[in-house]
């Protein structure tokens, strides 16, 4: 088996339980910190998804670039890390006042 195959396998099933308990803590919490950590970890998963079908060969990247990377790489790397950081974010906020 080649091992990048198996390491997708690993990812997929390992980011599939988080995001099976995310979707199960978010029904449970409904702050906007928590939630945001949960769409974070939720559109993580999402983006391994497409990007191995990008690798597949199934969906094609983006033909509209940014910097040279394509726009949907782009925003499966970015979206996750940024809903992170807002969530981190809030949290702060929500524990100075």
């Amino acid at each position: 088996m080649n091992p990048e195959i198996l390491l997708y396998i690993i990812r997929l099933v390992l980011d599939g339980i988080i995001a099976f308990l995310a979707i199960l803590l978010m029904s449970k919490n409904r702050d906007s910190s928590w939630m945001c950590l949960v769409a974070g970890f939720l559109l993580s998963y999402a983006a391994l998804v497409f990007n191995l079908m990008i690798k597949l060969g199934i969906f094609t990247a983006s033909s509209i670039c940014l910097f040279g990377i394509p726009l949907s790489t782009l925003l499966c790397e970015a979206l996750p890390s940024l809903l992170f950081i807002l969530a981190f974010i809030l949290m702060l906020i929500k524990s100075n006042r």
